[in-house]
């Protein structure tokens, strides 16, 4: 494409974002009938005042949020050289978002005056997560983006759980959660206004370091970059700006990662005109899709908050730039696997741990705060209701982690799992299209939408890796693109705000509470099919680690094993995800606990993880039931308050 196609591709878009402008303001009022600036309220009618103080100022705060958002990306891609480096991937705006649902729930004074403090401190906290598990492995792009993404997925699904339980907020807090632009006065787009401003002064004195940083650290360094401090201001200047966009207007994802490539496409390389070329296509691409948003909202009975419309350039975005990033490459250890005997005493005491988890939910109770055993007579009483959601919740913890055993043997990398792997995004927009498609879904058709989005999903993120020969950690960002797709289309349901909203809501927490007596044997009985199914896999999962070449001259069908794999992990994550929800981290723990204990032969390892996953998911239940007594918390935020800290403990700490 020739620059000057490139140009004019760039005033046909200026001019669609302003014609929509235009549109949508005279759609309102003629432009005869238009106030005269400075705009006087006490000699305006109605629709003079809604086009001043509600139309207008939309406008100009897309423009300046979406420029904010521009220059972060710009920033954070250019100092850790990584072009899918922005405050979405990086888990900032989901903090900041995470701390303003739960002070505006828990304590509302702080939100009083205080709510760019206390979205500065969610997104500062996300960001040092991010950062030292970064800093853990000099900042290694895949790592970043792994780690903010999964930062920012548990942040959201904290945030919609906490929603879910204070249902007199639901509409307010999910439409805020979706990054609405409506606006009711001017206040705002002034508050942006100066916030840019002085993020842009700064951002110019640091073009100088930032350019000999693109050299690399070691060559940085050599020409008297300070690059810990550099780095920190970015982040300081990142997290300045995504705080104050999140505080005023929610969570507008990804028009940051999608800014500086923008730029790039038009031609431009050199740092400075960069920065500001990436300020002006974050402006002009929010400006347009809030545009298209109005647009389609006067056609239609529903409008959809602009931010749940802007993620969903999330998952593409990040799968068209998978290739351009650079990757460290670390040695495969699955060939390690193939040997090891496990012992009977690790053996015994998976059987004792699984023991104990079984007791302590059949048989411990809390009332009025006090911890005791049922009495015969409790157990009695309460067993009908116990066992369903006992099984239920043992058949769902073990067929995730069994699904993670698979999924990590499949792709010779023990940070995969049905979570991070696109699986549970796949399951949430096979969910998704159950609830939109379908008047009144029973359980049968959401868990066929479910399956069959789980598999699908999952087929496309494998022909895409190998169709492009990714690094197994490539796989796993293929992976969480998928579900940060998936997460995006669940969003933009939920600003809806209808009967699906509760739906999707209740499935993002997850509960055993709704399991019966027939659904908890049917899911136990798909459990046990799933186990004996997994167990026929043995040797080619035992083979498929030792690469191509090797599997060839074994005479191993590789895509029809490859295939059949995957299609039993789906259908297993979504069999549970309809129980414990899309983010629960037993896929993952479930495995690696059962390797730490000496289960690393295939068959052994499959049992294990089965068994680990069934105890570790009976256990949520239980602190599901009882650590908020009377009140219940949801089952998959639980496992998950406890999984998310272990994959960041895997991803920082393991070598």
């Amino acid at each position: 494409m020739t620059a000057m196609a490139r140009y004019a591709i760039v005033a046909v878009a200026l001019f669609l974002a302003l014609g929509l402008q235009l549109h949508n303001a005279t759609a309102l009022l003629p432009f005869a009938a238009w106030p005269a600036w400075p705009f006087d309220p006490a000699a305006m009618d109605t629709n003079q005042i809604i086009l001043a103080y509600a139309v207008l100022p939309r406008g100009a705060v897309a423009i300046l949020a979406g420029a904010a958002l521009g220059l972060t990306g710009f920033l954070f891609q250019q100092v850790l050289r990584n072009p899918i480096a922005d405050a979405s991937t990086l888990g900032l705006s989901s903090g900041a978002q995470l701390f303003i649902v739960a002070a505006t729930l828990f304590l509302p004074s702080a939100i009083d005056g205080s709510r760019e403090m206390v979205a500065l401190a969610g997104a500062a906290t996300a960001t040092a997560i991010v950062f030292f598990l970064g800093w853990r492995r000099n900042f290694e792009p895949v790592t970043m983006v792994v780690s903010g993404l999964l930062v920012g997925v548990t942040a959201s699904a904290v945030a919609a759980a906490l929603t879910l339980s204070q249902g007199e907020y639901l509409m307010s807090l999910v439409t805020w959660n979706g990054g609405s632009l409506s606006q009711q006065d001017w206040s705002t787009a002034e508050r942006l206004a100066v916030e840019l401003g002085i993020a842009l002064v700064a951002s110019f004195f640091l073009m100088r370091p930032l350019r000999l940083l693109a050299l690399g650290d070691t060559a940085a360094r050599s020409l008297g970059v300070g690059v810990t401090a550099i780095r920190l201001a970015v982040a300081a200047i990142g997290i300045f700006l995504a705080a104050g966009v999140s505080a005023k207007l929610g969570l507008i994802g990804f028009v940051g990662l999608a800014a500086p490539h923008l730029a790039k496409a038009v031609g431009i390389r050199n740092e400075s005109p960069l920065m500001v070329a990436s300020t002006a296509a974050g402006a002009l691409l929010l400006w347009l899709c809030d545009g298209l948003v109005q647009f389609a909202a006067q056609a239609a009975a529903e409008q959809f908050p602009t931010g749940a419309v802007t993620a969903l350039l999330g998952g593409p975005l990040l799968l068209w730039l998978l290739p351009k990033i650079r990757h460290a490459k670390r040695p495969a250890h699955a060939q390690l696997h193939l040997v090891r005997k496990s012992s009977p005493a690790a053996a015994a005491t998976l059987v004792l741990i699984v023991g104990i988890a079984l007791a302590a939910s059949l048989l411990v109770g809390r009332s009025e705060g006090v911890w005791h055993w049922l009495s015969l007579t409790e157990f009695e009483q309460f067993l009908p209701m116990r066992w369903p959601r006992l099984l239920a919740a043992c058949a769902a913890g073990g067929l995730l982690a069994l699904a993670g055993a698979m999924l990590q043997r499949l792709t010779s990398n023990e940070m995969a799992s049905p979570e991070v792997l696109g699986v549970s995004g796949g399951a949430g927009i096979g969910f998704a299209m159950a609830l939109t498609f379908a008047a009144s879904p029973t359980q049968w058709q959401m868990l066929a939408g479910a399956g069959a989005g789980a598999v699908t999903a999952t087929l496309l993120v494998l022909a895409y890796a190998q169709r492009r020969h990714l690094e197994p950690d490539r796989l796993l960002l293929a992976g969480v693109a998928t579900s940060s797709l998936g997460t995006a289309i669940l969003g933009a349901l939920l600003a809806i705000g209808d009967q699906r909203a509760w739906q999707i809501l209740n499935w993002l927490g997850g509960t055993a509470s709704t399991a019966t007596e027939s659904s908890a044997v049917l899911l136990a009985a798909l459990a046990v099919a799933t186990l004996a199914v997994a167990l026929t896999f043995v040797r080619w999962l035992t083979l498929l680690p030792l690469g191509n070449a090797a599997n060839v001259a074994l005479g191993m069908p590789q895509r029809s094993a490859r295939v059949l794999i995957v299609a039993s992990a789906a259908v297993a994550t979504a069999a549970a995800s309809l129980l414990v929800g899309p983010l629960s981290f037993v896929g993952l723990m479930g495995p690696h606990l059962a390797r730490q204990s000496g289960f690393v032969r295939t068959r052994e390892h499959l049992l294990a993880s089965f068994a680990i996953g069934a105890a570790l998911m009976v256990l949520a239940d239980f602190g599901a039931r009882n650590l908020a007594f009377p009140y219940e918390l949801p089952l998959g935020l639980f496992a998950a308050l406890v999984g998310a800290p272990y994959l960041m403990w895997q991803i920082g700490w393991r070598r």
